[in-house]
């Protein structure tokens, strides 16, 4: 009897691992691989752990052409899906080399052999150069979700790192302590939100700087005391950021060409509102920070995004605007 609850199961295993639409597995190759298994069984016996795998909703199919055999029909995630989440765990930076392999191969376990080998072959990952070298990453990321719920402050070491006049690499360490609030990957890198109990504002810490990461004992500050949130809103946190530069959140009306607004809508969302100014202009009132990252991202439109307010930001362009002028004013001296 426990001889035959553990072929019932090897037959799912194996069909699960190695068959699929095209490549299903016969009753021969399922005796076959029984038998390498140390269990003997008859042919008809096959079809009846199919048919009681089938009644529990494992949704095996039999095919009789081009090859005759059985095949799992249906799994939790389609090929596309998987080449997807291969393709984000390969290009993501914060994910160290030795654990993109392990992840990969994990999410290769999702459909059978013969498919996981046909969809390697055609994914071509652009693997970020700089791959983090931070093995503690997942142990932290795992403690900061903990943190965050129990609403417990956090202590731990943050590195820099930076390049002295001879050209060298090096590293500075400081200890913070801090209350978390929420978590954000953007941009390539996944993020901290926090205070530090020094200042009255929220600050982005980069997790891969982490090390060394300890849950204390002691409450968390509430979000409220430090920013407009009641509840930290990560979602709304995130679309007012810019280059996870942190500053002062404000109103702020744009004026930019209309070929920008599908631009616009993707980043400030399909909701905001749309004015037309002109026959080739729109205007805009947003949510944003007030930032060296927000003034960079308006600058790579050049002259077809304009601030119209608030005053502090356009003379922040300015002076941008103004600085860039003047080195290049001075090479022509």
């Amino acid at each position: 009897m426990q001889n035959s609850k553990l072929k019932t199961l090897m037959i799912y295993q194996f069909l699960e691992t190695y068959s699929d639409e095209d490549n299903p597995l016969s009753t021969t190759d399922l005796i076959s691989m029984l038998a390498d298994r140390g269990i003997k069984c008859e042919r008809k016996s096959i079809y009846a752990d199919i048919e009681a795998l089938n009644e529990i909703g494992c949704d095996i199919l039999s095919v009789k052409s081009p090859k005759r055999g059985f095949f799992i029909a249906s799994r939790k995630f389609e090929i596309p899906e998987v080449m997807l989440l291969i393709d984000a765990v390969s290009s993501a930076g914060f994910i160290t080399p030795k654990k993109t392999v392990s992840l990969i191969e994990k999410l290769k376990s999702l459909v059978s052999v013969p498919q996981a080998e046909s969809m390697v072959s055609q994914v071509y990952v652009d693997t970020p150069s700089a791959k983090c070298d931070n093995e503690e990453i997942y142990i932290t990321i795992d403690h900061l979700h903990g943190a965050i719920k129990e609403k417990k402050k956090v202590k731990f070491l943050y590195r820099r790192r930076s390049i002295d006049v001879q050209n060298k690499k090096r590293y500075t360490e400081k200890t913070f302590t801090v209350s978390p609030y929420g978590l954000i990957w953007k941009d390539d890198h996944y993020y901290l939100i926090c205070n530090n109990d020094k200042y009255d504002n929220l600050m982005n810490l980069r997790i891969d700087r982490m090390k060394k990461l300890q849950i204390l004992d002691d409450e968390a500050r509430p979000v409220s005391e430090v920013s407009s949130y009641d509840e930290f809103d990560t979602s709304d946190y995130s679309s007012k950021m810019f280059n996870m530069f942190s500053g002062e959140e404000c109103k702020v009306t744009l004026r930019f060409a209309l070929k920008l607004q599908e631009e616009m809508m993707d980043r400030f969302g399909p909701s905001i509102e749309l004015n037309a100014y002109d026959l080739s202009h729109i205007e805009s009132t947003v949510n944003a920070t007030l930032s060296d990252g927000f003034v960079s991202w308006i600058m790579q439109y050049g002259a077809d995004v304009q601030v119209v307010e608030p005053k502090e930001l356009v003379d922040k362009i300015k002076e941008r605007a103004k600085a860039i002028y003047e080195v290049y004013e001075e090479e022509k001296q």
